[in-house]
């Protein structure tokens, strides 16, 4: 038993030995402070995004150990990169950051792909990306002239190469001249008078521009009128279905034109439009269509620009569109009657000076309308103390109705600029909404405050810069909120002096705003 004790402790004293020699060895591995790698780390976290129909915006992780990177762009090409590149280039900074590539073609397929380098160092592999440019637009503005009633002039940079040009509707089919395509101009005759043509360029089968417009009044189906007429005796005498043609010029001091049958007013020229100095009485139900004309309340009595003034009727439809309105007291319309309106249109204005002063921007106490859309619009230097859409209770007097409200691709600069100011105050208890598309700019207003409002509109593709109360996170007491909004700073060019031009590229990408200033 004692030997075979002494065996153990024998046994014990030599592993301890061992261990501790083991632990203390001199010959220990260094200590592992680095690793170092056969090839630099290929570029990761690559995003392409199309801005401008057909330039690319690049960004990717920035590595510290890269000095430069490397990268090739391929056409027609999904991942493969085949053939040979269209374009490399090489040493692009980390504070090249994004990286623009400019002025590919259009409705391309590419491929693009990115190494990393440095002097010293194996470069990495590539990583790549793939994306589709859209469809060009090398169009350029019209010229006054430019639209007649069975005639169009289109214009696009010069030298840009083109086979044909297509109109529609009719199928019209232009062969596109060598002169034609160095002037970058053509003019295509045989149109009909106030038709919507869509004019598509291209080059073979690639489309390189599209173009929507309307042709000029056909004044043989229209009554002309010039300034030096007796335009309000002439709206007395009017029928129903009638369409005035007004050539440019001023119509009335600060009047009030009377409207009670459903009729068309229109500007012969949309590059020249005539002024009609007053307000718009609508009466008897009568429907009306205001376009390419100015309105202006310089001096007028402090009424709303249109006001519904006959009560228990129904009114047709109401459209103004592609006008100038300006320097109004109170606000775009009033319906201040139990009347219901069939339809309301605000499209493609240009609207400021607005003040608000007693009334609010869309303003209906006791009447009610089908829809309301506010479409393309921008506002400005208007209604800044009181609220944007006014539409209180009367539900009680058209029951079983539902209003449809549609707001979509405005740009609205300082509208509603108060803390306890609504861009929708409303209180119609039967209501569906849509917000979309639209900048609001520089306000302190929220959406709304109402239990009647629709608590879930539609809303995408939003901007809201310097807007607070309209996200939920600004505490606001609004009851509804697009969290989903963007809120880029669209860089306008001169709004002080009316200039939106959107120079935001993320924003002009997305066409965010009334399109007149996404260019």
């Amino acid at each position: 038993m004692e030997q075979k004790r002494n065996i153990y402790i024998a046994l014990f004293v030599f592993l301890a030995t061992a261990l501790f020699n083991f632990s203390c060895t001199d010959d220990r591995a260094d200590e592992l402070t680095s690793i170092d790698y056969e090839r630099l780390f290929s570029p990761i976290g690559i995003e392409a995004f199309v801005i401008n129909r057909t330039d690319a915006r690049l960004s990717w992780k920035l590595n510290k150990d890269v000095e430069s990177y490397s990268l090739e762009v391929f056409a027609d090409d999904s991942l493969t990169f085949a053939g040979t590149p269209v374009r490399q280039i090489d040493g692009i900074t980390g504070n090249q950051l994004p990286f623009y590539i400019r002025d590919l073609d259009g409705e391309t397929e590419y491929s693009i792909r990115i190494k990393s380098v440095t002097a010293g160092d194996t470069d990495s592999k590539w990583s790549g990306v793939y994306f589709k440019t859209g469809t060009e637009n090398i169009y350029l503005p019209f010229e006054d002239g430019d639209l007649k009633a069975t005639a169009v002039t289109l214009r696009w940079i010069p030298g840009r190469t083109l086979t044909s040009i297509t109109l529609e509707p009719g199928g019209i089919i232009h062969t596109v001249s060598a002169n034609e395509i160095a002037a970058g101009s053509a003019a295509i005759e045989g149109l009909i008078g106030e038709t919507t043509y869509t004019a598509t360029l291209r080059n073979g089968s690639k489309v390189r521009g599209i173009l929507e417009f309307m042709t000029l009044v056909d004044l043989g189906n229209a009554i002309t009128v010039y300034p030096e007429d007796d335009f309000i005796s002439m709206l007395a005498a009017a029928s129903d279905g009638d369409a005035f043609a007004l050539f440019p010029g001023t119509y009335g001091t600060a009047v009030n034109f009377v409207v009670n049958k459903s009729i068309e007013i229109k500007g012969v020229y949309p590059y020249d439009r005539p002024i009609l100095s007053g307000n718009i009485s609508l009466e008897d139900g009568a429907g009306l269509l205001l376009k390419d004309v100015v309105l202006d309340g310089t001096g007028t009595d402090g009424s709303q620009t249109i006001v519904f003034n006959t009560a228990e009727v129904t009114y047709g439809a109401l459209t103004v569109e592609g006008c100038e309105i300006r320097n109004y007291v109170k606000g775009m319309y009033y319906l201040n009657v139990a009347s219901l309106v069939e339809s309301i249109t605000f499209n493609n204005n240009l609207i400021y000076n607005i003040e608000c002063d007693g009334g609010d921007f869309m303003d209906s106490r006791k009447g009610a309308f089908n829809s309301l859309n506010f479409t393309n619009n921008t506002v400005y230097n208007s209604v800044a103390g009181r609220d944007f859409i006014r539409y209180d209770d009367a539900s009680s007097a058209f029951p079983g109705m539902t209003s449809v409200i549609n707001v979509d691709h405005n740009t609205l600069y300082g509208v509603c600029n108060s803390s306890s100011k609504r861009l929708l105050y409303v209180r119609f208890k039967e209501n569906k909404i849509t917000f979309s598309n639209t900048i609001v700019a520089e306000t302190a207003g929220m959406f709304s405050n109402q239990a009647n409002t629709d608590p879930s509109p539609t809303f995408g593709g939003n901007n809201f810069f310097n807007a607070p109360n309209l996200f939920s996170a600004s505490g606001s007491s609004s009851k509804i909120f697009d969290d989903a909004a963007m809120s880029e700073d669209p860089g306008f060019v001169d709004a002080a002096n009316g200039d939106f031009t959107v120079t935001n590229e993320l924003l002009k990408a997305k066409e965010t705003g009334d399109p007149r200033w996404v260019k």
